[in-house]
């Protein structure tokens, strides 16, 4: 079920593609919800407050190991578009080995810092003990999260976006069931919703690494393949570490923030948590659309392709932009009836309301430069550039990390939850300039290298 992404218009190359990582994506963001949604409903606001402290750690460590693992599967996306079948299973089997070395480091130092993090992180007292639980299962977990994430990229990497999408929904499911069962039925609480969500991530692995075996050969390296190689190491590792590094910067950014939301109270926090789980689900085209750019530069950028590159970048961002403007306006309405799934009583959303409120609303005028960044962003890493998108990562973590440090000074709430939108605003404008660069020095390439040809000829 591979998809060449070098022939045919972009609009339809990129919906086609996009449309299940959206899905897959809002998926996921549900069934992450659902962990909040069922905490708050059977254990309390104290629990949904101690799952939604540590979103920004989970972002920050899972971030590293996926942006590290992931970047490695730019390399099969770029041999896929020039049809280098033996380089393609070479580049799946060295990213396993190297997915295995960096889960198992992430895994051990992530684990033994974790206290000293929620403490650096100024966690409630009233959440700590809760916060410290569910994180560090998710941190056990690790393996399952990974490995889940760099299958699908795999398949995306050769343009296939549905079977990752069917496995997710199949555990997005699960999760659900999982949850009700440890939670409702066994009363395990905050470890009950952790263990679940690793559970349902590791079973869409499963199922994942299932189907490459059974169906696509063309990722599935031969027994003589498997090895480490000094060379599609270095390659991997040159776009995977300035990716992991721009996840960690861009997550110690989000840390920064939700350390500066933590200084306001419970009552703030949790409402923050229902918030950013509104957000989250709103803003998922964006990251599709990211996905599905890394796939299509990446295959257009292998084969040479550059003006149906160029002009899949602008189909792309005029496609966003639509997108940021309806899902922006859709957030703003749904505030409430979010706050009434999460929160039990009248008083409890009466009190969660306007912290909630401020956050969306700053969060959805934003939404434009937010979905530029994925584009570009994206298309840069798909095209092999890592340095300027990890600068990008910099330039969110230095915005939140003024914004929220003038939020604790001042004590003001809304300033803490400005700080998203100020990362947003500062790193478009970069990416924007970034990628114009990029553009300007393939086409410089492209030049050289006709210009050698000739001269061979």
């Amino acid at each position: 079920m591979e998809r060449d992404m070098t022939q045919g218009k972009p609009f339809g190359l990129i919906a086609k593609f996009g449309i299940p990582l959206f899905l897959g994506n809002v998926f996921q963001q549900l069934y992450n919800a659902a962990d909040s949604i069922i905490v708050s409903r059977y254990v309390g606001n104290d629990a949904l407050a101690a799952v939604g402290s540590t979103g920004t750690i989970m972002f920050l460590i899972i971030g590293f190991a996926q942006g590290i693992t992931t970047g490695c599967t730019v390399l099969t996306s770029q041999r896929y578009g020039a049809k280098n079948e033996k380089g393609v299973r070479r580049s799946v089997a060295n990213a396993i080995l190297l997915a295995i070395i960096i889960i198992a480091l992430t895994t051990l130092v992530s684990i033994l810092a974790m206290k000293n993090i929620l403490i650096l992180m100024r966690t409630p007292k009233e959440i700590f003990g809760q916060a410290y639980t569910y994180i560090t299962i998710i941190c056990a977990g690790l393996v399952a999260l990974v490995f889940y994430n760099l299958f699908s990229a795999f398949l995306r990497a050769v343009g296939n976006s549905v079977i990752p999408l069917v496995a997710l929904i199949f555990s997005s499911v699960l999760n659900v069931v999982l949850d009700l069962i440890f939670i409702k039925n066994f009363h395990m609480g905050v470890a009950g919703a952790a263990i679940a969500t690793v559970s349902s991530q590791g079973i869409s692995a499963i199922l994942c690494l299932i189907y490459i075996i059974k169906n696509e050969k063309l990722l599935w390296p031969k027994k003589n393949e498997w090895f480490l190689d000094s060379n599609d190491s270095k390659l991997q590792i040159g776009v995977g570490l300035p990716m992991a590094i721009q996840f960690a910067i861009t997550a110690s950014g989000t840390m920064v923030m939700q350390t500066a939301i933590n200084n306001f109270g419970v009552v703030t926090v949790s409402a923050f948590a229902a918030a950013s789980k509104l957000h989250g689900l709103m803003s998922q085209a964006f990251p599709a659309m990211g996905q599905a750019m890394a796939t299509y530069s990446g295959q257009n950028y292998g084969k040479g392709n550059i003006k149906h590159l160029r002009e899949g970048v602008r189909v792309a961002t005029i496609m966003s932009t639509v997108m940021a403007i309806v899902t922006g306006i859709l957030a703003v309405v749904l505030v409430r009836p979010t706050m009434m799934i999460y929160f039990r009583t009248a008083k409890e959303v009466a009190d969660a309301f306007p912290a909630a409120q401020t956050y969306i609303v700053l969060s959805a005028l934003f939404y434009v430069p937010l979905s530029y960044i994925f584009i570009y962003r994206n298309t840069m890493q798909g095209c092999g550039y890592a340095f300027l998108p990890l600068m990008g990562g910099v330039v969110e973590l230095v915005s939140r990390t003024v914004c929220g440090i003038i939020s604790v000074c001042l004590h003001n709430s809304t300033l803490a939850f400005f700080c998203d939108s100020s990362a947003w605003i500062t790193t478009g404008i970069y990416v924007l300039i970034a990628y114009n660069f990029v553009i300007k020095d393939i086409l410089k390439k492209c030049d050289e290298n006709q210009q050698l040809q000739v001269k061979r000829l």
